[in-house]
């Protein structure tokens, strides 16, 4: 088991963020979290990636009781975890090279990640994980030069680059255009199953989740409202997860292979 999280609930001042959850996750399986704005799937994203300790319950990471650790040995377990944000905290002055190479720092000695920000040290390395998503020819481009989705994209080559067990994407894909979102998707997801790396991503756009993802978690209100196999997510399951989320729209739409929801 590579993610397990037993009755876990997250308190953020006078918000209950998240309640109870029960989750487990295999090694080298992939998971798409969806739900309306404010459901909690963050929330879900930070707890996993040990960037908050729960107020209830238990969470165990890659065999280890995450929170009995070390605050050293939690460290060390956090360099086999990637998370790819939905606004990638890159320096608009930071070449887009290193801020790839940078997924390793926590892999490298002091020295050679204070070296590498001088001289990148595995230019080709970086140049692979950026082909695959189109950015080859940014290489050398500062990321204040760049959009979003390519910020984004630099965001997941970073993360890719890191190697990591289990990979966390917080709506990785928001700021792309339909084409891209759809090919980085598929990059991340292919990366993930061909190296047996975990996958969770939160996602606002169901029809990305359904197509990529084999299986789909849905949260309402800080508690899981299904988890289900793509295949068997049905309308009515969706209905009641958006339900008065979408308050000036028409019912659904007839069922067709690319269901969509509009943004929240």
């Amino acid at each position: 088991m590579t993610i397990t999280l037993n009755g876990t609930s997250l308190r953020l001042g006078q918000v209950q963020a998240l309640q109870a959850i029960d989750l487990r996750v295999e090694a080298g399986e992939r998971v798409a979290i969806i739900g309306p704005s404010g459901a909690g799937k963050s929330s879900l994203l930070n707890l996993i990636a040990t960037a908050m300790a729960p107020s209830e319950g238990s969470i165990e990471l890659l065999g280890e009781a995450l929170w009995r650790l070390s605050a050293r040995a939690r460290q060390r377990l956090r360099t086999r975890i990637g998370l790819i944000h939905q606004a990638p905290p890159l320096p608009p002055r930071q070449r887009v090279v290193t801020a790839v190479l940078a997924g390793r720092l926590g892999q490298w000695g002091t020295l050679r990640g204070l070296l590498n920000l001088l001289h990148p040290s595995d230019i080709p390395g970086a140049r692979k994980v950026l082909s695959g998503l189109g950015m080859a020819d940014k290489l050398f481009a500062q990321c204040g030069q760049l959009s979003g989705g390519q910020l984004q994209r630099v965001g997941i080559a970073r993360a890719l680059y890191q190697q990591p067990e289990i990979l966390l994407a917080d709506e990785p894909v928001s700021a792309m255009d339909p084409v891209l979102a759809e090919h980085s998707l598929k990059t991340l997801n292919q990366y993930a199953s061909d190296h047996g790396i975990t996958l969770i991503a939160s996602l606002h756009a169901v029809e990305l989740a359904l197509t990529h993802f084999p299986r789909v978690i849905g949260i309402r209100d800080g508690r899981v409202a299904f988890d289900r196999p793509a295949a068997e997510v049905a309308r009515d399951m969706l209905d009641a997860l958006y339900a008065n989320e979408h308050l000036g729209s028409p019912q659904w739409p007839a069922p067709t292979p690319s269901l969509q929801i509009p943004r929240c």
